[in-house]
């Protein structure tokens, strides 16, 4: 019973840790002003080095220096409590000092006469030498370093965090992560503010210490000699010899913090442990460890040097270089072999096959097998184009695209290729991946020599050349593209299309989670069963218009608005569309600055008007199909002029009408933005090009 009664006092302690270290700082003031008698001076001292090894110890194993941020604190409760027994020390030296030197109590007397030796003389230089090097060499070089690092960390604050954001835009990451780089951003830039400030402590505790046994030997000498009648080599030897123990205790754990602090703000960007650290980057170089021992023999060899101590070390470093080489050649092999193939039996790899063979992507490439060096090659630069469209998509519209599954087809031509949305192929076409693609702007014959064929995502006639042609087709002015770029432009028109079907219930989900509690708590108060399906059925009916989703909390909140009157998912979205009217306005601006718009004549403004009938919540649209088509065919004509210079006015009409219009258009010309009235934003201009039926 009672061999468990320390470990329950340690464990209540542990406890009770806030109130154990506000007790703590506060017996560290008292010291100051109430005399300690010298037993307990010696456990303070004790305490004081253990706590700089501990210190130390932690500094040399931590991977990265932010996971010890308590430092600075840590430093200034160390540099008082060190401060605090000097002062108590200083007290009982100068009034005890007399009788001996066990005056201090048995650590200031073992490491007075350890390092003494029964010279004094020598202990004072031992003592200058030590406050030299922590002074001018450790804790100088510490504090430039913390005062660079935290300016750098400060100046690289906005670069950082436009960083995170951008990544944060672009779907790299999500809402969750953000916060944490930015918080890790946060602690890093306030950490090294911390240790600029923390390494001025160092200094100023060094300087007292020296200041503090200048006092006490002065003091000591003049006490002992005026009022113990002590002679004068009497008191000197006496208060010298308790004055350097003093110092060196006090100087020693002072030192050996003061090599942490360097340690910590030296890490900088390394990461691991410093033995890890040090040890791995010296060993990476094996030459390095050869040139040495070879220059460790010369000098070896020079008259009236110890050659058998050069030549010791020379010969130890060739050993090691050895080894690090030989391994170095090992985990090479071993990379280049690759991770063994996990044994598996027929059940399995049946089982998987079919597995393999059910699995639906979101987005898949399938290439034959002409194709296939485009990724597997060393120098193949398909993966991180389509790395980059996925980015550019996610800042375009505001979503994360699934990833692409690249998979070789020997179903397809050998130098074919498909695109799949969710299993169903969506478009396919055949390429020479050893050659250029070349379109003349001009639509004219290419004058060189090449394959003919056709563009596969426009149907654009084109020339693939030798690649060893493309400067003189730049400089001819044609468009040149190599392969890559043809599948990525294509996945693009693709995905543009199908911008809707890849916006999952799961993708919607985690953009609704990545939202702040209050918009949140606006959708969980939308009517119906399933709130995130109406969102998704919203934002799925912009996607298909090609307007960005990247406004969410606006787009949430006029959903929450429009909802209020109505579960008509059309209705809630032209609502939604009216409350984005600046987004979209902006994205249909000319260079100039205008909005181009085709207008509907007066005539076909009365007709769509009258062709709508109201039902309940739903709005049908009554027009005879041979005025379908005439419509259609009368605002492809004025629309075409404009397509083939690649420019695309919006065509303006009424906001009862627009849903109908775009249904309308949607097949001959998916690229136009119908726009209502009251979608124009107050501060764009319009800019009429062009009237249907006018």
């Amino acid at each position: 019973m009672s061999a468990r009664r320390p470990s329950r006092l340690i464990a209540a302690g542990l406890g009770h840790r806030d109130i154990g270290f506000a007790i703590g700082v506060v017996l560290v003031l008292a010291m100051l002003f109430v005399p300690l008698p010298s037993v307990l001076l010696d456990l303070g001292l004790a305490v004081s080095l253990s706590l700089s090894v501990l210190i130390l110890m932690v500094a040399l194993w931590i991977p990265k220096p932010l996971e010890f941020n308590s430092f600075p604190t840590l430093l200034l409760v160390v540099t008082m409590l060190r401060l605090s027994l000097n002062v108590s020390s200083t007290r009982l030296i100068l009034s005890e000092g007399h009788t001996g030197t066990h005056a201090a109590g048995g650590v200031i007397e073992g490491f007075a006469q350890f390092m003494v030796s029964g010279d004094f003389v020598i202990g004072m230089v031992i003592f200058a030498i030590l406050v030299v090097i922590n002074f001018i060499v450790i804790s100088k070089g510490s504090t430039r370093i913390a005062e660079v690092s935290a300016r750098f960390s400060l100046d690289a604050m906005p670069g950082k965090q436009m960083a995170i954001d951008a990544d944060l835009g672009a779907g790299l990451i999500d809402e969750g992560e953000a916060r944490s780089r930015r918080k890790e951003l946060e602690d890093e830039s306030g950490f090294f503010g911390a240790m600029d400030g923390a390494s001025k402590f160092v200094r100023g505790d060094a300087v007292a210490g020296l200041i503090i046994t200048g006092i006490n030997v002065v003091g000591g000498i003049l006490i002992g000699t005026m009022q113990h009648g002590l002679g004068l080599g009497q008191a000197a030897s006496t208060y010298t010899v308790l004055t350097i123990g003093d110092g060196l205790v006090s100087q020693i754990p002072a030192l050996i913090v003061s090599l942490a602090a360097g340690l910590i703000v030296t890490k900088g960007g390394t990461e691991g442990a410093a033995n890890e650290a040090v040890l791995g980057q010296l060993s990476s170089f094996p030459k390095a460890l050869f040139m040495a021992a070879a220059l460790l023999f010369g000098i070896g060899l020079l008259p009236g040097f110890p050659i058998l101590v050069f030549t010791l070390l020379a010969a130890g470093m060739v050993a090691l270089g050895e080894v690090l080489r030989r391994e170095a050649l090992a985990r090479a092999a071993e990379a280049a072999k690759g991770p063994p193939a996990p044994q598996r039996s027929e059940a399995e790899q049946e089982k998987e096959s079919l597995a393999e063979a059910m699995r639906v992507d979101d987005l898949r490439l399938e290439l034959g097998a002409g194709l296939v060096p485009l990724i597997s090659s060393p120098q193949a630069a398909l993966p991180g184009k389509i790395k980059s469209l996925r980015a550019l998509f996610g800042r375009e519209y505001g979503f994360v695209l699934p990833s692409v599954r690249i998979k070789d087809e020997g179903r397809l031509p050998t130098r074919g290729y498909a695109i799949l949305v969710q299993g169903v192929e969506a478009a396919r076409g055949e390429l020479r991946p050893d050659r250029m693609m070349v379109i003349n702007p001009a639509e004219t014959p290419v004058a060189l020599p090449g394959e003919h064929g056709k563009d596969p995502t426009f149907g654009l006639d084109c020339l693939w050349i030798e690649q060893s042609l493309t400067p003189e087709a730049e400089r001819l002015g044609y468009t040149v593209v190599d392969p890559e770029s043809v599948i990525t432009t294509h996945m693009t028109e693709i995905i543009k299309d199908s911008l809707p079907e890849l916006l999952t219930y799961a993708a919607v989900k985690g953009l609704i989670e990545g939202l702040d509690k209050t918009y949140q708590k606006l959708v969980t108060d939308l009517p119906g069963q399933n709130q995130v399906i109406m969102i998704q059925h919203v934002l799925q009916a912009l996607l298909s218009e090609r307007i960005s989703i990247r406004n969410l909390p606006l787009i949430v909140e006029a959903v929450a608005e429009a909802a209020r009157g109505t579960t008509n998912v059309g209705q809630i979205t032209e609502h939604v569309r009216k409350r984005l009217s600046s987004q979209i306005c902006q994205a249909l601006k000319d260079p100039s600055g205008y909005l181009p718009v085709i207008t509907l004549s007066p005539a076909w403004e009365r007709e769509m008007t009258d062709a709508i009938r109201v039902s309940g919540e739903g709005r049908n649209f009554l027009m005879s199909p041979q005025r379908v088509q005439d419509f259609v065919l009368a605002a492809r004509k004025e629309i075409q002029p404009y397509a083939q210079r690649d420019e695309w006015p919006a065509l303006l009409v009424g906001a009862e009408a627009r849903p109908h219009v775009r249904q309308m258009l949607e097949r001959v010309s998916p690229t136009t933005q119908v726009l209502s009235h009251a979608e124009v934003h107050r501060k764009a201009s319009l800019r009429t090009v062009a009237t249907v039926g006018g």
